[in-house]
């Protein structure tokens, strides 16, 4: 028969105050962030109208598109942030997938933004080997970082049963 291990000693009034205190605190912590997410979402997409807009103004509009997908990108980012904590708001856990995700979201953002920042001329004139050895660098980071992703898996796969039955 296994040991089962031993309760917890019966917390103090205070200790039990502290918690519930910290709880609360916890709580509107969550909530400033959420507000804040939800700010920076719509400030964000702003930033892209206004992109897209500039670029449809100024007849540049490969550029343009260019630089405003860089801009989605990064509400890409948000979106994944407010899944998140709407994920720990509603069963207090925190998944290391979301960081991951808001990691390659962001490489393949620079990856993206790179080349367009180059050739119109925004990044100062340097090295092109310097350029392609951080072009590779950005290259290797998203794999490592998509491999470590895909190690990790997906928490539904993990629990759903195996639909080929156990073997």
């Amino acid at each position: 028969m296994p040991l089962s291990p031993l309760p917890p000693p019966p917390l103090s009034v205070l200790e039990r105050m502290l918690i519930r205190a910290l709880r609360s605190f916890n709580s509107l912590l969550h909530v400033v962030l959420a507000v804040s997410l939800v700010a920076a979402s719509a400030m964000v997409v702003w930033e892209f109208c206004a992109e897209a807009w500039s670029a449809f103004q100024q007849d540049r509009l490969a550029q343009g598109f260019l630089h405003a997908l860089g801009v989605l990108f990064i509400v890409w980012t948000l979106s994944a942030l407010i899944s998140a904590e709407i994920d720990y708001v509603r069963t207090s856990r925190f998944h290391l997938r979301v960081f991951l995700e808001v990691a390659m979201i962001t490489l393949l953002r620079q990856l993206i933004v790179r080349p367009v920042q180059a050739v119109a001329g925004d990044m100062p004139d340097g090295d092109w080997a310097q350029g392609a050895w951080q072009y590779v660098l950005l290259l290797a980071a998203l794999l490592v970082v998509a491999v470590v992703h895909r190690l990790i898996g997906d928490p539904a796969e993990k629990t759903s049963p195996n639909p080929e039955g156990n073997r």
